[in-house]
């Protein structure tokens, strides 16, 4: 059950929302765990249980670390907590990936002509959304241990902030210091419901109008690769993805936020258009600010930060653990450390004091072809396929690939190109600021106000009811972010 799927949007959040506002205050919170849970359950009935012991696992340690006064006891509890949290991700995502590195390693260790001693893989199914609610688990812990937010002494509490539907299987991720006053105490108002509403909207929009759209011709060509695709094609399919990856992901934390302005949460923005950014350090700064933030909070500046000296290893070692964090595999591994050197390879250029003289047109041409090529690492099933990928990126082959010239013919069509144009417009705050632009004109007087209100309830309206087509008559919608 997906926000972008009839059954969430006509059925669970209806119903949802009625429990909620028509159960007294005191229980409300008990409401929307309750319908946190069977959300969970209903996505993967079989994991809830690691869901509700990494619950109790983070309530009991924080319980110890805040009323403790030893400071060895303190650190050892959060030191057990952390570790448990990180067993558990570690168990369920990289058990099958340590494996298969201990049995290439013995591959190669073995003699010709004996046979390889090989651990079978556990092929166990990665619970949904484990990334995200383990990391919400430490946040809750380490703020505590730092004093920057009271424990909670309501298990039930402390389960609405790990398990709250809106943000529980992909994000954003949340810190604990920021909605620990809000879970306690928060109020719901027509203003912010119909912010809400506008939000999710626009998230639904962005992720069934332009991410499914652009989903379906990305799986195609990447499918393709090992039958042969020519240059055009491979071109085609790495802008859709570049878009696809941004809507699809984007759309879910608008859904998210506006889900939670729903019940009164204001949950933290989660994208600022990065693919305006002219440097990697802004793009990390637009590009998946909640889970960016957390690294840099939890494991940056723990490790030192921009300490002359450790500055370098530090971003090696974040963004290593930040490409692991996607996923278990190589490509991913290669994928964070990609960044990490060109973020240190950035500083160093920083330093110099060259990039400023570089036009900003430039710096933005390249910081583009960084992001698309680290996203055909990021999308391709293994490195071998990455390394096929760039071939045929830089016309390699061509004599074999001409005879394949119709497979961009197959792949492109109007509607395709159109919501390519729309992706690319959208992705920048242009449209936004010809919005804010109207929208101060227009409320210099009430006829105006009245007319730009109305004229945008029938944009939301218009989005909604496409969406909705979208929804009823499609059968490809995917999360991207739902495999981490």
């Amino acid at each position: 059950m997906v926000f972008s799927s009839s059954t969430f949007i006509f059925a669970f959040l209806p119903l949802t929302l009625l429990l909620y506002y028509i159960s007294p205050r005191i229980v409300k919170n008990y409401t929307l765990l309750a319908a946190s849970l069977f959300f969970y359950w209903w996505n993967q009935n079989q994991y809830l249980y690691l869901l509700i012991e990494s619950i109790l696992v983070n309530y009991l340690f924080g319980i110890i670390i805040w009323k403790s006064n030893k400071r060895l006891l303190r650190l050892g509890t959060l030191t057990a907590g952390l570790t448990l949290d990180i067993a558990l991700l570690g168990v369920y995502k990289y058990t099958d990936f340590v494996i298969s590195i201990i049995n290439d390693i013995n591959e190669m260790n073995t003699p010709e002509g004996y046979m390889v001693n090989t651990i079978p893989l556990t092929d166990v199914l990665l619970p949904v959304g484990i990334s995200f609610f383990t990391f919400q688990g430490i946040s809750y812990l380490v703020d505590i241990y730092r004093g920057t937010c009271k424990c909670c002494y309501n298990p039930f509490e402390t389960a609405l902030y790990i398990a709250s539907f809106p943000q529980l299987v992909a994000g954003p991720i949340v810190k604990y210091n920021e909605v620990s006053q809000q879970i306690k105490d928060r109020r719901t108002s027509i203003k912010g419901f119909a912010e809400g509403i506008e939000k999710f909207v626009t998230g639904l929009a962005k992720k069934t109008l332009i991410a499914n759209t652009l989903g379906e011709t990305t799986d195609n060509v990447f499918a393709s690769i090992s039958t042969g695709i020519d240059t055009p094609t491979a071109w085609l399919g790495i802008i859709c993805y570049t878009l696809q990856i941004y809507y699809d992901f984007s759309g879910y934390s608008d859904m998210a936020v506006g889900l939670g302005r729903m019940f009164g949460f204001t949950f933290p923005e989660n994208f600022n258009y990065p693919y305006i950014s002219i440097s990697i350090t802004e793009f990390w700064r637009r590009w998946h600010i909640s889970l960016s933030t957390w690294f840099r909070d939890y494991l940056y500046i723990p490790l030192g930060g921009n300490r002359k000296g450790f500055q370098s290893v530090n971003l090696l070692i974040v963004f290593f653990v930040t490409g692991l964090w996607h996923g278990a595999s190589w490509n991913f591994v290669v994928w964070g450390l990609w960044y990490g050197v060109l973020l240190v390879f950035e500083k160093m250029i920083m330093l110099t004091k060259i990039d400023r003289i570089i036009p900003k047109s430039v710096r933005w041409f390249v910081t583009m072809a960084i992001v698309m090529a680290g996203w055909v690492v990021f999308r391709a099933d293994d490195m071998g396929q990455a390394i096929s990928y760039f071939e045929i990126l830089a016309g390699k082959d061509q004599a074999f690939h001409r005879m394949l010239h119709q497979t961009f013919k197959y792949n492109i069509n109007g509607r395709i190109v159109w919501t390519i144009v729309a992706g690319v417009i959208f992705a920048t705050p242009a449209f936004s600021f010809i919005c804010g632009k109207m929208k101060k004109l227009c409320y210099k007087n009430a006829v105006s106000t009245i007319v730009y209100d109305l004229c945008e309830l029938a944009v939301i309206f218009i989005l909604f009811a496409l969406s909705i087509i979208c929804v009823v008559n499609e059968t490809y919608n995917p999360f991207i972010y739902f495999r981490f």
